[in-house]
């Protein structure tokens, strides 16, 4: 399916014709409607339509609740035959601007055209999957998210066209789906046709458009996707065509959700193979822009009680984070990270116009077989809008943004990437590492400013992406190497590394009462099937209606004795970078800078968000700082193991021999273990020393053990 919109206009519309004496009488009622419907003592669509006619703006939004209180047959009516009804309620619309423009003697003389009906309804959505023929030619809701759009076109309502043979004109009136020339004229040839050999004939198709003399109205064609949480696993995204007029163009930008009220309708498709296949598309007749990643949801009375309760809860912060993937043993520290990435801090706009994100990136890095991927996939089911996409088969343009070129038109239109759909939410990202390094770069800008800006094709715009950013990596060496420092097995440039507001180093230790206690969940889980559920967790269900609640009911500020905390800490932590450079003669692998200092903000603001608190308290910054000491900031100081648990003279052995093992076995080569090690004790090589180096080479997948662990085979 194309943007091209020459195609749109194809569809018939369904349903019964009223005749000539019910359309008076239809138009009666509508007319009474406009002018007789109050709120109070208001006349709300009387009043709303002179205060739009004097503004220049010839459209009025109507909603259907209103109509429906006001006659609920002729309501009915309109859902299920809006495109007999709709012209006539434009009608009505435009006698009574004109009659009130008569009553009103402040009002110009211009003349009043065709005023737009946009209609407003709270009527049932109807997934896009769920649309079935019976909808034709009906008036239905969809929801999803608009993943790209054509430039603004003009579209003509009468066309007044002239043959090029004999000079006639005519004029067609395009109503509704549009209508094609006449391609014969039927009037009286001039000389010149005669004297050049036309046989007294116009030639074919001699019609052209006067442009001059023509009307026109804008029009433009949208891409609806379904919303990305509710795509059941391992089915495509559904798209269906959207056709805006006049004042609903241009009015939602790719990445928008929106909820659009139309006419499902259908077009003739150009294949003489499938000439019985028509393709549905909505010509939209009122179009919703739902609140950032749909958290701007309604909330029931009871539900906010409860809600009010959950926030007083004693301990909130343990119980929420214990509810965070409940099947993955441990990770208590990452689940609270977790926990605060969902509820985000305050997003700030700033006097000179300068936005400041309150989304919270996390990193998570670490030993495979550590649950990274699972804990991802759990908080992309639970955030208000979630997007899942592996590094390894993620390009670029399908993370920000795409300039497609549309076959039929061969114009290029705007297409969204995955933080363009997941705006308002978190798009998870895993194997971040297995990401090539020029794609990496291009999330830079999303993930700080939260915009992706398109500049192609002679396409030029910026579109939103207020998305959190959780991704999972592996180390350089597939394993953390505790031989090597913490800058040798971070394999990211400190741009995108100084992005993440927490960073896990996520280590597999080897600890015989933690590895009986994992033994023991994962046999649980196995043979049960459930986990050892706690007196009061919190139900998934619970936990994603209580974030969009608290998200879309309260932005935190900072407390001034909370700010100077924070400000005395930032201080610290600077210093003690510095130190440890200065000790070590090397710069940190992860860079700690004022992004940090804001990241600890924003933990601060989600801390106090979950619990409904409008300032963020020194409790919740010492908790925000504890997480950040425990994450990134031991991340950005660790160093190696062996270079703290050892003398210098005994690290420098182990790395000759390791240096000795290497020239000793080419690659693709094998050697006894035994032998090796005997050979280089006689060599002055130490046993440790020869044996460590054996072990890290292993844990490098540099070596492999065979024929039960006696020979030693070099890898790469």
């Amino acid at each position: 399916m194309s943007l091209d919109e020459g195609q749109i206009y194809a569809g018939v519309g369904g349903g019964a014709h009223y005749n000539a004496d019910s359309n008076v009488s239809i138009e009666s009622r509508f007319r009474e409607f406009l002018r007789s419907y109050r709120e109070g003592a208001a006349f709300i669509y009387r009043d709303r339509l002179r205060q739009n006619i004097n503004q220049g703006y010839e459209w009025l939004n109507v909603n259907l609740q209103h109509l429906s209180a006001f006659d609920e047959g002729l309501s009915e009516d309109l859902r299920q035959k809006p495109a007999e009804l709709l012209p006539l309620f434009s009608s009505a619309a435009r006698d009574v601007a004109i009659s009130g423009r008569k009553l009103d003697a402040t009002s110009s003389n211009e003349d009043i055209g065709e005023i737009q009906i946009v209609l407003e309804s709270n009527q049932n959505v109807i997934p896009i999957r769920g649309l079935m023929s019976n909808h034709i030619s009906k008036l239905v809701a969809v929801s999803g998210i608009i993943v790209a759009a054509s430039r603004k076109q003009a579209r003509g309502t009468r066309l007044t066209i002239m043959c090029r043979g004999c000079l006639a004109r005519k004029t067609i009136e395009s109503k509704g789906y549009g209508s094609a020339l006449p391609r014969t004229c039927d009037g009286a040839p001039s000389e010149s046709v005669e004297s050049a050999g036309g046989g007294g004939r116009c030639p074919l198709d001699p019609f052209e458009i006067v442009t001059d003399l023509s009307s026109f109205i804008d029009h433009q064609t949208l891409k609806l996707q379904e919303d990305p949480e509710t795509i059941p696993t391992g089915e495509m995204p559904r798209q269906m065509m959207l056709s805006v007029e006049r004042s609903l163009v241009e009015k939602a930008v790719p990445g928008t959700r929106v909820t659009a009220l139309g006419i499902y309708t259908i077009m003739a498709t150009h294949n003489k193979r499938t000439s019985n296949i028509q393709l549905p598309y909505m010509k939209v007749i009122g179009l919703t822009i739902e609140g950032t990643g749909r958290i701007n949801k309604s909330f029931k009375p009871e539900e906010e009680e409860e809600f009010n309760r959950l926030s007083k809860t004693p301990d909130l912060y343990s119980l929420l984070a214990a509810a965070i993937a409940p099947a993955i043993f441990g990770h208590h520290e990452i689940k609270k990270a977790m926990l605060c990435q969902l509820f985000s801090g305050s997003r700030k706009r700033l006097p000179d116009g300068m936005r400041l994100r309150g989304d919270i990136n996390v990193l998570l890095l670490g030993d495979p077989g550590t649950a990274k991927s699972q804990m991802l996939k759990f908080i992309e089911k639970v955030a208000p809008v979630g997007v899942y996409t592996s590094g390894k088969g993620s390009s670029a343009a399908g993370l920000t943004a795409s300039v497609v070129k549309d076959k039929s038109s061969r114009e290029f239109y705007l297409e969204g990437g995955a933080m363009v759909l997941a705006d308002g939410g978190i798009v998870c990202i895993d194997e971040f590492d297995k990401m090539r390094q020029q794609d990496r770069v291009a999330i830079h800008e999303a993930m700080e400013q939260q915009t992706i800006s398109i500049a192609k094709a002679g396409i030029t715009t910026i579109l939103n992406s207020r998305t959190s950013v959780l991704a999972a990596a592996n180390p350089v060496f597939g394993r953390y190497d505790e031989m090597k420092s913490a800058d040798e097995n971070i394999d990211f440039q400190s741009t995108i590394l100084s992005r993440f507001d927490l960073i896990f180093l996520v280590k597999d230790h080897m600890n015989e009462e933690a590895d009986l206690k994992i033994a023991n969940h994962v046999i649980r889980l196995h043979s049960q099937g459930t986990t050892q559920k706690q007196d009061s967790e919190v139900p998934l269900s619970l936990l994603k209606r209580y974030v969009s609640y608290c998200r879309s009911k309260i932005s935190p500020r900072l407390s001034e004795p909370a700010a100077e905390v924070l400000q005395n800490h930032y201080v610290s932590i600077r210093s003690a970078v510095r130190n440890k450079a200065n000790e070590t003669g090397q710069n940190p692998a992860i860079p700690i800078t004022v992004r940090q200092l804001e990241a600890i903000v924003r933990i601060s603001e989600s801390l106090a968000r979950m619990t409904l608190t409008p300032m963020a308290t020194e409790h919740h910054v010492n908790e925000a700082i504890r997480l950040f000491n425990l994450s990134t900031f031991e991340a950005a100081t660790t160093g190696s193991i062996v270079s703290e648990t050892m003398s210098p003279a005994l690290l420098s052995e182990v790395n000759n021999a390791e240096t000795l093992l290497k020239r000793r076995l080419p690659i693709g080569s094998r050697i006894s273990e035994k032998n090796a090690v005997e050979d280089f004790v006689r060599q002055g090589v130490s046993e440790f020393a020869i044996r460590k180096a054996i072990q890290i080479m292993i844990q490098r997948s540099e070596l492999e053990h065979r024929n039960q662990r006696k020979v030693l085979y070099r890898k790469c």
